[in-house]
Parts: C-alpha cells; structure tokens; sequence
C-alpha cells in the first residue's frame, strides 16, 4: 500500500544529486579578482591578451590564485585585497599606456571560489543584490515626450524638402508641440500633399480643417509609431548607459526597464556616487568631417611630418590614423538612426544611416562634389575625437538614406551601428531616485539574513520533532531538501539574491512545512478514527494533497501577481516566493511521502506509528500512537 516504486525514488535520488551540486557553489564564498574587458568594440580579449596579464604579474612578482580567458574577459584570482589592487595596478599599466584613450578595462571584482569541476558543470553561485554587496542605486525619468517633440522637429524638415521637390505650393509650415501644421492654398495642392503624406509619411496621420482663404492640414504621429518610437529611444539609453558604465569597471551592472519611462541602474561595489552621476548624465557628439586627401595629410598618417593647416589628427579604433579636415559636414542631430545590414549588390555588410531633411540636402551636395573621397565619422566624448568609420563616397548620395560598406564584418556592421545610434542620449533623462548602500551594510545584510533563515529553520525543525516525533524528524528532512532545491534552482537561473528575497525564503519554510502539519494531521485523524496504521497514512496524504495543492495555487496566483505588476524589491520577493512554493509542492508531499514510504512501507504488520500523541476527546482518552 506505501511503496514507491523503483523510479519515482530514482527521480528524488536524482533532485537531490542535482539540488546538491548546483547549491554548493554558494558555501564555498568568494576571493578577490581582477577583470580584464574590452572597452571598445574593435579590441578583442583574446589569448594575447591573457599572455600579457601573466607576463605583467609575473614582472611584479605579484603570487596569483589563477589566471584564465572566460569568455569575452580574462579573471585573475588572487588570495587577497592588498594583492588585488598591486594586480589592478600592474595590468592597468601593462595593457593601458595611455589613459586618456584605454584600450581594456580594468575593475576589481569578486569570483566564486568553487573548484574546477563544479565550474564545468556550470554550477555557479547565486548574484548577491546591491543590498547585501553595497554601491549605488538610480531610478532615471526618461522625457518620452522630448523623444517625440524631436521627431516631429525631424519630420517637420522632412516634410518641407518633400513638398518642395514636388513643387507643391504652400502657405508655411510650422510645429505646434508634436504636430505639423502645412497651410494650403486650395483643394489641389491639398489633394497633391495628403498623397505625399501617404507615400512617404507612414508614421503620420492627417486632418484638415479650414483655415480663413486656405486650407490647413495638420499630421500627428500615429498612436502605433509614438510607441515605436518611445520604445526605440528607451533602448538606445540603455544601450548608451551600458557603453558608459564600462569605463566604471562594475562587474555585474543592472540596467533594465521599468515600467514605460523609466530606467534602473544598479552599480554594485561603486561607492562614488558623483563619478557614477558624471558619467550616466554625459552627452556624446557624432560628426562627419571630410578626410584630408593631401600628400601632406598621407606623410602625416604614418608621422612622416606634420599636419596640413586646418586639419587635424584622430586615430580609428583599429588604431590607424586619419587626418581630417576641421570643417563639420553633419552633426549627430542630423542622423535620426543607424541600422546593420547588407549591400544589395556586394552583399558585404553595411550600415544603413538615416538623415533629417536639412541632413540630407547637406550630405546630397556634399557627396556629389567628393566622388571617390573619403568621409570620416567621429564620435566625440569628454572632449577626445575618436574615428568610428572613414568609407570612400562612390556616388552622389540622397534621399536621406546613406549606406556605409566595404571592409567590414557583421560584427563591424553591428559595432558601427551601435555607435553610431547611441553615441548620445535619445531622449533626456532626470534622476529622480537615488540610494547608496556601503560594503559594511551589505555584509551586515548578509549576516543578518543567513541568521533569519538560519533560526527560523531550527525553531521549526525542534518544534515538529517534539510535536510529531519521528513523523517530525520527516518533515524536517523534507523541509531541508526543499531549502537545497530552492538554491539550487536559483543558482541555475543565476537569479540576483536580494535581501527580500532572504525574507522571502524565510517565509518559504514556514509556507513548506504548513504542508507536513497537514499530512500529519490528517494521519492522526485516520488514527483516531480507527483505521490501521498503514491505511492511516495511505489515506492522509491523499486526502491532504486536495488542500494543499488548493492553498499553494492560491498564494502562488498572488505572488505570480507581485511580480508581474510589483517593481524593484518586491519582484525580488515574487522570484524566490514563487519558486518556493513550487519546490515546496514537491518536497512536502512527493518527497516526504517517499520518505515515510521507504521507513514504514517495508512493514508488513505495522501497528503502531511514531506520530505524537493521538487524542480522543469524545471519551478524553488518549492512544499512544509511538
């Protein structure tokens, strides 16, 4: 009646295999590290790159835990904090000569002490959140309706080059806000513009009005492209606070989303919270400049002699560089955006650019007048000009769609692109929340949190091993198992450890074992109704498992609810409070069932359990179940 057959112990043999190896990484703590990534798009971290950190340590007689290239970066583990910061130091002078142009980035960080062979099973500690390693916490406002404000501003110039290659006459054209006001003259150039508008204009819909002698046409963004672009200038910020937080060093930064205009930064081990505002606050300048063709400019390229007058020197990211003339063609508040993509004749990769319309008159007579010449583009920040891309212009380009091809790989195409779209902000940002948490709080938090668990589990087991005796000692060993495979499932989905996420596991064991007090009280009423041992237990966690599963769907419908709808630290509380529950349901009834199953199912003549105390209050006696 109580035995489990042969392979549903298979499947609790193997949870708990797998439960073990995938928890242990996280008891075996961390030592300090240096990291070593790139800081540009062009520069790889390669094996070359490790041979140089080992020859730089081994020339500072600095003694190294390891060395090794994982993935995109090269750890160096060391055996404490004074040697970390001599390492930082000796790699940051090997691998970055100059520091106002670095080539790699150098930033201290923490790595998972596990061996190797854990290591190869991709078993991996759980993230530990700002609140339990410290730094610095921002909540950014994006001005979704500046994005939208520019691209009317955009399209408002786009709009007047087209009507005017179509000879369409008009009596103006202005911006009201994020709408665009065309006067019209009478009902045929008010017939020719609305199918230039629907031709051209897809993201703009139109309504005429009357307007004194004329007629007046006014556009608005459609619903759908506002949206598109709120979205679009939403991710270009993130991808440009990544780019900037690099040169931070952090590890493991957070940037996300939240909700529709808003951006959460999380910085963990940064402490300098104005160095973290400078550079999150920094506008990056695109310009497009002609490259100086010379013979002097040629000698100058490979430091023959020196620059022509009214030229200058910049340095493309492959390291080659370019002499270019000082006039600016076009600025970044011409390109409205940058896509990858492929030439339709060569099918080499390229990048497709998008010009406004005062960019694209500009860039039409420019490329006409330097067939066959080259075109830089530069990126400018904190004053230091950077080339991202020289292509040579082989036709008169218009229409403001521009390709850049030749010599590029679709890595290149990317990169380019990337810098090119998000070398400044897309919209404004203001920060409107901001916490800094020190590294001594956060241990503290640490400390504190492991005690709460802790306790809250011993408190619970000593309770039902004297309340429920042997039937105790079960519950407790599935409350543990469920404790191991609850870390276990959140160091395989390398989830962020938040210190509501500690509270939230707390929570869990009570949650948990509120499952064997059911069984187990359902158990001794089967008792005391008279029924046999055997069938005492076979009916209780039958007849338990009805409730439990209703209770469990219950809380688990309002946890899934907090984190769909919850933000921040009560989504850390959500992640492990539904993950609990789901591992609760499979340690407190399949677990222990297999438990009780394997001590008391091999018993042919069972009379009695260890179970507690069975009362009787109808005739106040009692029976000794043990």
């Amino acid at each position: 009646m109580n035995r489990y057959p042969a392979w549903k112990y298979v499947i609790i043999v193997m949870a708990l295999v797998v439960g073990g190896l995938y928890a242990l990484p996280n008891f075996f703590g961390e030592s300090p590290a240096v990291q070593v990534s790139s800081a540009k798009p062009l520069i790889k971290v390669d094996a070359d790159t490790l041979v140089r950190v080992q020859d730089a340590l081994k020339a500072a007689n600095l003694a190294v835990d390891g060395v090794a290239l994982d993935g995109n970066s090269v750890k160096v583990r060391l055996f404490d904090t004074d040697i970390q910061l001599k390492a930082k130091d000796a790699i940051q002078k090997a691998l970055i000569p100059d520091a106002t142009n670095p080539g790699y980035v150098v930033a201290l960080n923490l790595l998972s002490r596990s061996p190797a062979w854990l290591s190869a099973l991709h078993a991996a500690p759980m993230y530990l959140g700002l609140d339990l390693r410290g730094g610095v916490h921002f909540m950014l406002q994006v001005d979704m309706q500046a994005a939208l404000t520019k691209r009317a501003e955009s399209l408002a110039g786009d709009v007047r080059t087209s009507l005017r290659e179509k000879n369409i006459r008009h009596g103006g054209i202005s911006r009201n806000a994020q709408t665009i006001e065309v006067r019209l003259r009478d009902a045929a150039m008010l017939a020719q513009a609305k199918a230039v508008f629907q031709d051209q204009f897809a993201d703009l819909r139109t309504v005429e009005s009357s307007d004194g002698a004329g007629v007046l046409l006014t556009a608005s963004i459609k619903p759908e492209a506002a949206r598109r672009i709120q979205d679009q200038a939403i991710k270009q910020n993130i991808t440009t606070l990544h780019n900037r937080i690099n040169e931070l060093g952090v590890a493991e930064p957070v940037i996300a989303q939240q909700g529709l205009d808003r951006i959460v930064v999380q910085l963990p081990g940064v402490q300098d919270t104005a160095k973290a505002k400078d550079i999150l606050g920094r506008t990056a300048t695109l310009e497009v400049r002609m490259v100086d063709e010379s013979a002097e400019a040629r000698s100058a390229e490979f430091g023959n002699g020196a620059v022509p007058f009214g030229s200058e020197r910049y340095v493309e990211r492959s390291g080659q560089a370019v002499i270019v003339k000082k006039q600016v063609i076009l600025t970044g508040e011409n390109l409205t955006d940058a896509q990858p993509g492929f030439d339709s004749q060569t099918q080499e990769p390229s990048v497709n650019l998008n010009l406004d319309a005062k960019g694209t008159r500009i860039f039409r007579d420019v490329t006409r007048e330097n067939v066959g010449k080259r075109m830089a583009i530069l990126l400018f920040e904190k004053g230091r000009g950077e080339v991202v891309t020289a292509p040579v212009i082989r036709t008169e380009i218009g229409g403001g769609r521009v390709q850049i091809s030749g010599r590029m790989t679709t890595v290149e195409a990317n990169d380019t692109a990337l810098l090119l779209r998000a070398g400044s902000l897309a919209a404004p940002m203001e920060i409107i929340e901001e916490t800094t948490i020190g590294p001594s709080l956060g241990a503290e938090n640490i400390a504190k949190g492991f005690h709460s668990v802790a306790w809250g589990f011993l408190a619970v087991t000593v309770f039902m091993c004297l309340y429920y005796m042997l039937f105790g000692i079960f519950s407790s060993i599935a409350l543990a198992f469920n404790l191991l495979l609850l870390v276990a499932v959140l160091s395989m989905l390398q989830a962020t450890l938040t210190l509501p996420g500690m509270a939230a596991m707390a929570l869990v064991l009570g949650m948990a074992i509120d499952s064997n007090v059911l069984i187990n009280e359902r158990v001794r009423e089967e008792l005391r109704n008279g029924a046999s041992a055997q069938a005492a237990i076979h009916i209780g966690y039958d007849r338990a498992w009805a409730t439990i599963f209703d209770s469990n769907i219950t809380t688990l419908i309002a946890g899934l609810a907090l984190l769909a709808f919850g933000s921040g630290p009560v989504r850390g509380f959500a992640v492990v409070h539904c993950l609990g529950i789901m591992t609760s349901m499979f340690s407190a009834v399949f677990f222990s069932r297999g438990v009780v199953n394997y001590w008391y199912g091999r018993k042919n003549r069972l009379k009695t359990v260890s179970i507690g105390t069975v009362w009787r209050p109808e005739n106040a006696t009692t029976l000794k179940a043990n």
